[in-house]
């Protein structure tokens, strides 16, 4: 049973680095364009708000969030947007002030949660460990298409730790949602973390193999950056097609991002 305190701190010291970004942005910089189509910095941040608002039904109201489950069923392709957009409608600092109700309130949920317990998802149940993993890695994808747009770089952490581990676990999710069987041989990942340690999954022995930096991988799954702008490398056919339908988020595929030669 995992103790959901070391994500739990983690996901939270990455809201508040994303929070002190845009809280020192003019509010006219919340209306600048992100690299996800039609979505501005304000678009954003109220996406990371509503879907903190859906995990906290998920934790403290099963009913309404079944309930929220049902609307995103009956307009699947425009449910999300329209979270955002409405959101995004808000004056930034009224948005800015939700945001951060919300994310204090899932994060006492999750806290105070019985040990053990599972919550409904858009995919299967999860356990708070593995929800408060879901938030930090939107958190933090969500937060390089506002830095993005700010002309701001930020470094990795070691927090993205906990997206490379998601990562490895929705391998077979990432096939499934592109409509082809899971791989049955076993996948050995080799990541350099940021500070330049080596972060391991798999069984050393297998001939499935996916090696390079952690931040490439992290970029990868999130569908942050395109394969072909990234170091990592497959050995053998099953771990060369993963990197091609990598995603460690719920959902259907996402279009990705373009490889860099092909929007200069």
């Amino acid at each position: 049973m995992a103790d959901p305190t070391p994500v739990l701190d983690d996901l939270r010291a990455e809201s508040d680095e994303l929070d002190r970004l845009v809280a020192e942005s003019a509010p006219d910089r919340w209306t600048l364009p992100t690299p996800a189509p039609g979505w501005t910095v304000a678009h954003q941040i109220a996406h990371l708000a509503w879907t903190d608002h859906s995990a906290l039904l998920a934790v403290t109201d099963e009913d309404g969030f079944r309930a929220l489950v049902e609307q995103a069923l009956a307009a699947p392709d425009s449910f999300v947007d329209q979270g955002a957009e409405e959101g995004a409608a808000l004056p930034p600092a009224e948005l800015l002030a939700r945001w951060r109700a919300g994310r204090t309130a899932l994060d006492e949920a999750l806290r105070g949660a019985p040990p053990g317990a599972r919550f409904p998802w858009y995919g299967p149940p999860m356990a708070a460990a593995s929800l408060a993993t879901a938030r930090l890695m939107e958190t933090w994808a969500h937060g390089l298409d506002v830095a993005d747009a700010l002309g701001v770089t930020r470094a990795p952490t070691d927090r993205i730790r906990h997206i490379a581990r998601l990562g490895v676990r929705t391998r077979d999710f990432a096939f499934a949602a592109h409509g082809l069987p899971a791989p049955a041989d076993p996948v050995r990942v080799e990541l350099l973390g940021p500070r330049g340690e080596q972060w391991t999954y798999g069984p050393e022995e297998a001939a499935q193999r996916v090696t390079g930096p952690a931040l490439d991988f992290c970029l990868l799954v999130t569908q942050r950056a395109h394969r072909t702008d990234l170091a990592l490398r497959a050995e053998g056919p099953d771990a060369d097609r993963w990197l091609d339908v990598a995603q460690a988020f719920a959902g259907p595929p996402g279009p990705g991002r373009p490889p860099k030669e092909a929007v200069r």
